[in-house]
């Protein structure tokens, strides 16, 4: 009876120890902006992979490939320094574009494996834009610091969708 108690008891401990030793869980978020104006002119001041300018933290984009899936890349030179390089997965004309970040300091961005689509969605004289990401928190161990932890990632994407739309709202506006 002693030994089964002992090897229950052993077996919980690493079951506890595994659950502890889980680490981070993929995050998701999502922003949207409504703006006036057709969709065919939202889409193209940020229909193009190879043209972030719209975005007010980007300094300059370069890129290869187009908006061809696959083979399109770009570099995003941030303005104070930092870049961040990225890969086309998916582009349909005139609706979406899915992309992934290669390479990023996550003190730049303090996120891992993270992978966003831009999507527009026209209604009548007015579109819909929503951008929408998925990734790990920018420490991928267990006990982050509060820099690199699932809150800090949350809210720097949420940041940067949430200036980003509203700076295509406001571009796409005053150029009606």
């Amino acid at each position: 009876m002693k030994k089964l108690a002992l090897a229950t008891a052993a077996a919980l401990s690493l079951v506890s120890f595994s659950a502890d030793a889980h680490g981070p869980s993929r995050r998701k978020v999502q922003e949207t902006v409504e703006i006036n104006a057709p969709a065919d002119k939202v889409w193209s001041v940020m229909g193009n992979f190879q043209d972030m300018s719209w975005l007010p933290v980007v300094e300059k984009t370069e890129g290869t490939g187009g908006n061809e899936p696959n083979k399109a890349k770009r570099t995003l030179t941030l303005k104070g320094g930092g870049t961040v390089e990225e890969e086309l997965d998916k582009y349909a004309d005139k609706q979406s574009y899915f992309y992934r970040i290669d390479k990023v300091d996550v003190k730049v961005l303090p996120v891992n494996n993270y992978s966003s689509t831009i999507e527009i969605e026209p209604a009548g004289d007015k579109t819909k834009v929503t951008w929408r990401g998925a990734f790990y928190r920018g420490y991928m161990n267990n006990d982050p610091p509060p820099e690199l932890n699932d809150e800090a990632a949350e809210k720097a994407v949420k940041g940067l969708y949430r200036t980003g739309l509203d700076a295509l709202k406001a571009k796409v506006e005053k150029g009606s």
